[in-house]
């Protein structure tokens, strides 16, 4: 094994085991189960590059004839479309004086570093994926995708004595009422709803939660910290997107993701030193680096992203990723699991 800073430091078993240091920032939306690895994708970008083309297959219909000897058989070749995903690369790096160490004794700056690391890589994938959401939610021209958003929040310019009403908070049908909107009668696609403290607050007042609740080893049951709603597992995660009320003082908007199984698929992308050490002797004395870097994708299924025609270097930036001209819908919209609910409350 090799050492580092007169300890043992192996990158692989570092990269395999990053480790989590308490932090207040959640990332239950990147966790919530939306997020589903694909392993075809991962076999197409597993020698490098940055675009893929993975199909989408239709609905099959097919004539049923009538039988009886007499009549020929009619084949239908099964339709479909093919949905274009994008690989993104990120690094990041962070340095420890030496200096520090020798002068403050017990001081281990790059331990601090190395224990948060999965968590930074982990808030960071949740922050892609929401510009990507943003990115698909934008996109218009599409009757059916349109009725994929709900908006309720107050809209009418406060004039100083206005308040929020129950209409703009959500209520015990408000995802039911979006769900049918949005895919009808195929309501059971979805499986998770992603929303601000404040939303699962005002539900909560209205008793439309249920908690649910696990019994220990010793017979003592207890209330988790994972709620259901109108059939849906909620997810509580202030990362979700929020803005100041253009229409009220003071009031908030929150957004609240509606999402299944696998709306989102991800794969990772070779990276020939995920993680490595450096170090610089002359800088302040001496300084010591830990350099990471990540390439993956993270496709919402029934979209396809289109490389901008300027500005593109090998990798999306965050602009790029979150452009709405950026993506297109390829999917008949009753079967896309993503939905957006927009409320103050």
């Amino acid at each position: 094994m090799a050492t580092y800073l007169n300890y043992p430091f192996d990158p692989e078993l570092f990269l395999l085991n990053w480790q989590n240091e308490p932090d207040p920032t959640l990332t239950a939306l990147y966790d919530s189960g939306a997020v589903q690895a694909n392993a075809t994708i991962q076999g197409l970008i597993a020698n490098g590059g940055d675009f893929y083309t993975i199909p989408y297959y239709s609905v099959l219909t097919g004539t049923v004839l009538n039988y009886d000897g007499a009549t020929d058989i009619t084949a239908v070749s099964p339709t479909g479309k093919s949905q274009n995903g994008i690989v993104y690369g990120r690094m990041a790096a962070w340095s420890e004086n030496q200096f520090v160490r020798d002068y403050n004794s017990g001081a281990d700056p790059m331990l601090q570093i190395t224990s948060q690391t999965a968590k930074f890589w982990a808030k960071e994938r949740q922050r892609l994926l929401l510009l990507i959401l943003a990115g698909v939610f934008g996109v218009t021209g599409n009757a059916g995708w349109t009725k994929h958003t709900m908006n309720i929040a107050a809209t009418t310019p406060g004039t100083g004595s206005a308040t929020v009403t129950d209409a703009n908070k959500v209520g015990a049908s408000t995802a039911a009422e979006l769900i049918q909107a949005a895919v009808g009668d195929n309501s059971g696609i979805f499986s998770v709803a992603v929303m601000h403290s404040a939303v699962a607050l005002n539900l909560a007042k209205l008793e439309q939660l249920t908690f649910r609740t696990q019994t220990d080893a010793n017979g003592m049951q207890r209330q988790l910290r994972i709620a259901d709603w109108n059939g849906l597992t909620v997810i509580v995660d202030d990362g979700v997107p929020t803005a100041e009320s253009s229409a009220v003082d003071g009031a908030m908007e929150y957004t609240t993701y509606l999402l299944g199984t696998g709306a989102i698929q991800r794969a990772d992308a070779p990276v020939t030193l995920p993680v490595e050490t450096s170090r610089d002797a002359m800088a302040d004395g001496g300084t010591n680096y830990l350099i990471t870097r990540i390439r993956e994708t993270m496709h919402p299924n029934g979209f396809s992203f289109k490389k901008p025609s300027s500005g593109y270097t090998a990798s999306p930036n965050d602009a790029q990723l979150s452009a709405a001209a950026n993506w297109a819908i390829i999917a008949d919209p009753k079967t896309i699991a993503l939905a957006r609910l927009v409320s103050n409350g």
